[in-house]
């Protein structure tokens, strides 16, 4: 026994004399929670939760419907009272009497015909109906939630009487109040005009939407009073409704006749209480207008917990809020449908400034928008703000701070302490300084500004117009920008602009389902051919890394997740075959005008696109290639495209035709590393300036350079140059100009000298600095080959000429931090603006790149007042803001270009995080933060003359994929454009003139199928010398009797003062040179391109034209992934036959 009582196991503390009657099983059950899920759109009741509540515009229906028949009940009470016009009507059977004193029969009993009773029934009956199926519908679990609500007690008073009367016949007659149906309707009125802001998204004055609560409840309370009194003095006076109106008009306007009054009691007590309401609700209601809905809006209240259970919301922390950056929020936010139905708790410690309550003021805002007066860092804030039940947190720095590290450090303690409130909320964080980012690594996802920045500026050089491709990526858009413009650049480029990176799985996809097993490449050539789509990377399931085109020998299994460009995912787009017939007209106009709109179009209408697919059978790979037009070759054998093989083997890496490969180490040390005596290894930086940053394989040098050989104007012991054309660069200088030196600097250089990049095309970096530089990062950059300081101002001359302004490919201008606060929050930029407008003037030829701290600030860019042009794209700018465009700004030339930019659009890539979390990676990838082993890189390739046989985006989309395996993603295209004013003939200079002669012969070239146009076919000195010729005849011809003749002659007169002012800036900044002892030989045939444009196209479609000096966006294999452990079969596969390379490779 004893062995037995050992055996048994103690009772739990927790087993009380309730347990053990009930046993194990009642233990379990009592620790068992019921979770009830009231979101199920399979279901019937979210079918009609969603028809009736959440689609704002069925919506907007019902609650238009209902408030007609509030309306209709309201006019048939007053049929009812027309129709009965004598003293009381008595029950049902009983017969009129006349009392002395108070009948009370009149005011129980009235006179209803039958069929204006049929009538009031089956309103009743509707709006009862409606009523109960709208509280089932938003039951979420609180019973008197619904029942004890004023308007369900109203439609009870007024409908369930009429039900009734169906089943018993002597209450047919029995007075019911119709009449305070009004208050429904006013109820009704609000929401609907809630719901009609919401869904044709439109920002009305919230003041608009006050003022007509205050007319509706003046309304309301007249009307009440009316039907009142008039029912009330039918034991009376026996008043009518024309007495009645008369009666209440005058009293509420306080004049007060007497001629009109009340007889009996019960009316006169009607009459005091609806004078003490109206002395009450409307004193209200202009204090909400005036006082009281402002001052409620300082502290912002606290956000319920009842909606936080059930609403979905995020909440917003910030130092202070602008209205810039709440606009950019709430655009890119709600652009999304799935995050129409949030609500955003704006969690602020400052109070909200004029800007920002008018905005929220609208009601398109104010419904789904609460500002919250409060800390981050008080637990009593974050309770207020319902941070345990919010979805997301969003914590954004304050960049216009004077101290930014500061700023830093405030970011870093409200988000520990959200994590410390709430550990399981997703966090999403905006850092400034890349030295802070490690201190919030335990965030879902942190963008540090500095190091998107610096990195995007650096590719800029490279790749043009890297901002502005970023930038298109990471904004929502529908691609409705510019479609109404009659210039076609604009529409192609407005419509290009609506592509995004989406996702899915591959065997969920219609797109790509069929690829699966087959390679990479041919899964994206062919996605591409078929459906209009760029597929850029893919994920495997059992690896959370995202590589961007792992190449061709990458096989695509069912199971991977699939990372595409398009203007819209897939689930929200249907699939129609074309017929035979257009696919045959399709065929035969394939080649036809110079740039045609896509064929298979895709087009976008409410949330869907149709795409149209072309020929669906896929061809072999030994099918016949793509050939050209017997005109397309000058003799001998034409070149062809391969096919995309559906499995690469070893031999289908090949150099590419158009570009060649620049992973590839060259064998015989270039004419720089013999003059120079340097050899570059490839390694990782030894010396990283901050913790948290990427390593990164680059060009090295063997030994890192002396700190001293780093100054690049002040000789030393190792050399004895003093400006940068003494060093006898081969390359262009790429130029940047900064106010200190910041460790997010060290990103500039990074992917500048990545290893992919070729030796022979390294740029010289020279750094511009109005500040020495410290020692950590002079430590960090001196194992950089050509990278160099200089200490100097922008707005110096004599810095910019020792720098090597003058021969530069690339000037970078990054905005200073002391200049980013000032009193007025877009003067900001004004130093940076005008130092640039004087670089533009004095340098005309220089590429340069700007960052603006204010987007709306980059029209002042290259700012001519007389440019014709620029005006038209600022009214077109304006429409598509009136539109509701959130990328209004886009037509802008200097944006379209890629030469401003802002870090300020960067803001939406951690917004559209919340949806879709891989955008924050892909971008990294695009910019080379970081680097996935197998993951390619982004670079960019040029059309010249001899790649115009390929003649369509389409078959160049081939010819990369089955040669480099490349995957083309945009083209950047530069072409001239015309002032469409017809006076501009006149009114130009003489140098806009010789532009305009230039875009004619570009055209005419392009009109004789583009097989003879160059890249440079202007004579300077011949058309100035024909222009002073075309300006004398001009002068000389023109009759003295036109009206206009002194204002050609002045404007022609201006125009020579322009060219002479031109003149007089080249002749002084040779004349500095001069003097600094500086070679003038770089200053000769600068160029203004004033008339051309460049713009953006984002995965044009496969039959878009190719164009001389087109620049087109390529994701590129790694080249180690090709990379063979056998260095003879590495020699083999890439085909250098020269010998072992010089290059040394250090992991």
């Amino acid at each position: 026994m004893v062995d037995l009582e050992s055996e048994v196991p103690p009772l739990p503390p927790r087993y009380r004399f309730r347990d053990l009657l009930l046993g194990d099983q009642g233990w379990q059950n009592d620790d068992r929670v019921q979770v009830e899920f009231y979101v199920n759109e399979n279901t019937f009741k979210e079918r009609l939760k969603l028809f009736f509540i959440k689609n704002q515009r069925s919506s907007l229906r019902i609650r238009l419907f209902n408030f007609s028949l509030k309306l209709l009940s309201c006019l048939l009470y007053i049929f009812r009272v027309l129709d009965d016009p004598t003293k009381g009507n008595a029950c049902w059977g009983c017969s009129n009497q006349n009392y002395t004193t108070i009948d009370w029969s009149p005011v129980i009993w009235v006179r209803r015909s039958l069929p204006l009773w049929g009538l009031q029934v089956t309103v009743a009956l509707i709006s009862l109906f409606e009523t109960m199926l709208l509280s089932y519908l938003s039951y979420k679990g609180n019973i008197w939630e619904q029942i004890v609500r004023i308007p369900f007690i109203l439609e009870i008073i007024n409908t369930m009487p009429f039900f009734i009367t169906i089943f018993w016949p002597p209450l047919r007659n029995l007075f019911i109040p119709v009449f305070l149906n009004c208050w429904l309707a006013k109820h009704a009125l609000e929401n609907m005009i809630n719901d009609l802001h919401r869904a044709i998204q439109r920002t009305q004055s919230a003041m608009f939407n006050q003022l007509l609560i205050l007319i509706s409840t003046l309304l309301c309370l007249i009307f009440t009073c009316i039907c009142g009194i008039q029912h009330l003095e039918r034991a009376g006076n026996n008043l009518t409704l024309f007495d009645s109106l008369y009666f209440c008009i005058v009293t509420f306007s306080t004049v007060g006749f007497g001629d009109v009054t009340p007889k009996i009691w019960p009316s006169k007590l009607l009459v005091v209480i609806m004078i003490c309401v109206a002395l009450v609700v409307l004193p209200i209601q202009f204090e909400q207008l005036a006082y009281l809905w402002m001052e409620r809006q300082k502290s912002g209240g606290n956000y319920s917990r009842h909606r936080a259970q059930t609403e979905k919301h995020v909440v917003l922390c910030v130092s202070s809020l602008k209205i810039d950056l709440l606009m950019d929020f709430l655009n890119e936010f709600y652009a999304h449908p799935r995050l129409q139905d949030y609500y955003v708790v704006i969690l602020c410690p400052t109070e909200m400034d004029a800007q920002v309550r008018r905005v929220l003021q609208i009601p398109m805002w104010s419904q789904r928008v609460i500002y919250l007066q409060g800390s981050a860092l008080k637990d009593q804030d974050l309770l207020r703000a319902k941070m345990d039940n919010a979805e997301a947190c969003f914590i954004l720095s304050s960049r216009c701070e004077v101290d930014r590290t500061a700023a830093d450090h405030q970011t870093i303690l409200r988000a520990w302490a959200v994590k410390d409130f709430a550990p399981n909320r997703p966090l999403y964080v905006q850092i400034l300084k890349p030295e802070n980012k490690f201190h919030v690594k335990f965030a879902d996802h942190v963008v540090c500004e500095e190091e998107f920045k610096y990195a995007m500026l650096a590719l800029n050089c490279i790749c043009p117009a890297t901002s502005t491709l970023i930038t298109l990526l990471v904004h929502t858009s529908r691609g409705q920008e510019g479609q109404q413009s009659p210039e076609q650049w604009q529409e192609m480029y407005g419509k290009c602009s609506g592509n995004e990176v989406h996702h899915i799985v591959m065997e969920e996809s219609i797109f790509f389902a069929e690829y699966e097993g087959k390679s990479f490449t041919y899964a994206s050539f062919h996605a591409h051919k078929k459906y209009g789509v760029c597929l850029i990377g893919v994920r495997r399931e059992d690896n959370k890394n995202i590589v961007l085109n792992p190449g061709p020998r990458y096989v695509m299994n069912s199971t991977d997740t699939c990372f595409y460009i398009n203007i819209i995912k897939e689930e929200n787009s249907t699939f129609k075959k074309q017929d035979e017939e257009e696919r045959i007209w399709t065929s035969n106009s394939f080649y036809q005008g110079p740039s045609r709109l896509p064929v298979h179009s895709i087009i976008a209408s409410m949330g869907t696109v149709a795409i149209d697919l072309h020929d669906t059978g896929c061809r072999s790979s030994s099918g016949p290639n793509l050939t050209l037009p017997a005109d397309g070759c000058k003799g001998g054998r034409r070149p062809s495209i391969a096919p995309v093989l559906e499995v690469a083997d070893a031999s289908s890496v090949q150099t590419c035709d158009l570009l060649s490969d620049q992973s590839e180490d060259e064998a015989a040390p270039s004419d720089d590393e013999e003059s120079t005596g340097e050899e570059y290894i490839k390694g990782y930086p030894p010396n990283s300036p901050y913790i948290g940053s990427s390593p990164t394989f680059c060009h090295l040098l063997r030994e890192k350079v002396p700190f001293c050989c780093l100054r690049l104007d002040k000789g030393c012991q190792h050399n004895y140059y003093e400006d940068a054309k003494s060093y006898g660069f081969k390359n262009k200088l790429i130029i940047v100009s900064a106010e200190t030196v910041g460790n997010g600097l060290y990103n500039f250089i990074v992917p500048l000298r990545a290893y992919y990049r070729p030796k022979t095309e390294l740029n010289p970096i020279v750094v511009l600095l109005d500040n020495p530089p410290d020692l950590h990062f002079l430590e960090a950059v001196c194992w950089f080959p050509m990278v160099y300081y200089m200490v100097g101002s922008i707005d110096n001359l004599d810095d910019l000429l020792r720098c090597g302004v003058s021969f530069a490919a690339n000037m970078v201008v990054v905005d200073k931090e002391s200049t980013m606060s000032a009193e007025e929050d877009y003067m900001a930029d004004a130093k940076t603006i005008v130092n640039v407008q004087t670089l533009f003037r004095l340098f005309s030829s220089l590429s340069i790149i700007t960052e603006l701290t204010h987007p709306a600030n980059m029209r002042f860019m290259q700012f001519r007042a007389k440019d014709c042009y620029s005006l038209t794209l600022s009214k077109l700018e304006k429409k598509e803001r009136e539109k509701g465009s959130n990328l209004a700004f886009m037509f802008r030339l200097p944006f379209a270009a890629g030469r401003v930019f802002s870090i300020s659009m960067l803001d939406t890539l951690l917004y559209q995080s919340f949806v879709k979390d891989y955008m924050i990676s892909i971008t990294r990838l695009l910019l080379g933060l970081d680097t996935t082993p197998g993951s390619g890189f982004l670079c960019a390739m040029k059309i010249t003359e001899d790649d115009l046989w390929i003649r369509t985006y389409g078959r160049l989309y081939q010819k990369l994929c089955s040669s480099t395996g490349d995957i083309p993603i945009g083209v950047y295209r530069t072409e001239s454009h015309k002032l469409a004013t017809s006076e501009s003939q006149i009114s130009v200079n003489v140098d806009d003139c010789e532009d305009t002669k230039e875009t004619k012969d570009t055209f005419g070239c392009r009109s004789n199928h583009r097989n003879s146009t160059s890249s440079d076919q202007s004579d300077r000195p011949l058309l100035r010398k024909k222009s002073m010729q075309w300006a004398r005849r001009l002068s000389r011809k023109v009759p003295k009797h036109f009206s206009k003749t002194d204002e050609k002659i002045s404007q022609q007169r201006m125009s020579l003062c322009k060219r002479s002012e031109r003149q007089e800036l080249a002749e002084l900044v040779k004349n500095r040179m001069r003097n600094l002892g500086l070679s003038t030989a770089g200053c000769e045939g600068m160029n203004d391109h004033q008339n051309m444009l460049s713009y953006i196209l984002i995965n044009p479609s496969p039959d878009t034209r190719l164009e001389l000096s087109d620049i087109v966006y390529l994701i590129r294999p790694d080249p180690l992934v090709y990379v063979p452990k056998d260095p003879d079969s590495r020699k083999s596969s890439v085909g250098n036959n020269t010998g072992g390379s010089q290059d040394e490779t250090q992991l």
